[in-house]
């Protein structure tokens, strides 16, 4: 991990009892394993005590930058705001819900030499609930023969090359984001490699993805995905990455 650099966003929305815990237990790892990093933090327009909270982390750490949104706009759009202000060659999102390990989340990082992106699924599934668990595996079935792919799980604490979401267009800012992030750069031929991740047990706050808000904006996120690749094949003539050569240099290297 001594040769890589990482930019980690953290989005938080309503997160006052968990986003010190991850911020700090965040930073802590950076130091101990000597990563050269930014906690990039998104107050998605927290109602609670949240933006406080994060304002006094700020006064202690050179390394912490926060972005405010005057309104509510969804997880996807607050990572895409932190990418955007991100300055390391990697970048990968911790949810400020104290749900996620840090160390779970950067274990892998030196998985960056030989692939564009890291995917982690989840070992200790038993943490959630029946209807989740279920939930999560319909999900994953839909978005696999949907597209083509193969994942094991979309929505975990993904490490992507930065570059190559940097002019990335997106027409989901909520919960589906990274399932199409993957699924737009997978079918550009970048690699990727999965890894397993084990979850925390949440004790405070509630999940926010389970909302009929939630559903109705990943439904719908989901046919626009699938009018764009499918229909309109949009993909096909696409070139918008900054940086199209790391897949390329990867597979040169392993013919050779």
């Amino acid at each position: 991990m001594q040769n890589h650099d990482i930019s980690i966003i953290i989005p938080c929305f309503n997160e006052e009892n968990n986003i010190e815990d991850v911020v700090n237990l965040t930073l802590k790892l950076i130091d101990q394993k000597k990563i050269k990093g930014e906690i990039i933090i998104v107050n998605d327009a927290s109602t609670d005590n949240s933006k406080s909270i994060i304002k006094k982390l700020l006064l202690n750490d050179k390394r912490l930058k926060l972005i405010n949104h005057n309104k509510n706009y969804g997880i996807g759009k607050s990572f895409y705001d932190g990418v955007s202000e991100a300055k390391y060659s990697y970048c990968t999102m911790i949810p400020g819900d104290k749900e996620n390990s840090p160390l779970e989340s950067l274990r892998y990082l030196y998985l960056t030499n030989d692939v564009d992106i890291i995917v982690p699924f989840i070992h200790n599934f038993e943490l959630r609930s029946k209807f989740i668990r279920i939930l999560s595996s319909m999900f994953r079935l839909i978005i696999n023969l949907s597209f083509g792919t193969n994942f094991n799980y979309t929505n975990g604490t993904v490490i992507y090359k930065t570059s190559l979401l940097k002019n990335l267009k997106l027409c989901s800012t909520g919960f589906f984001y990274q399932t199409e992030i993957l699924i737009r750069l997978v079918r550009k031929g970048y690699l990727f490699a999965e890894v397993p991740q084990l979850l925390l047990e949440r004790n405070l706050g509630k999940s926010k993805a389970l909302t009929i808000r939630s559903f109705f904006e990943v439904f719908r996120s989901f046919l626009i995905l699938f009018w764009s690749i499918h229909i309109k094949r949009s993909e096909s003539d696409s070139n918008s990455f900054l940086d199209s050569s790391s897949a390329t240099s990867i597979r040169k290297k392993n013919a050779s």
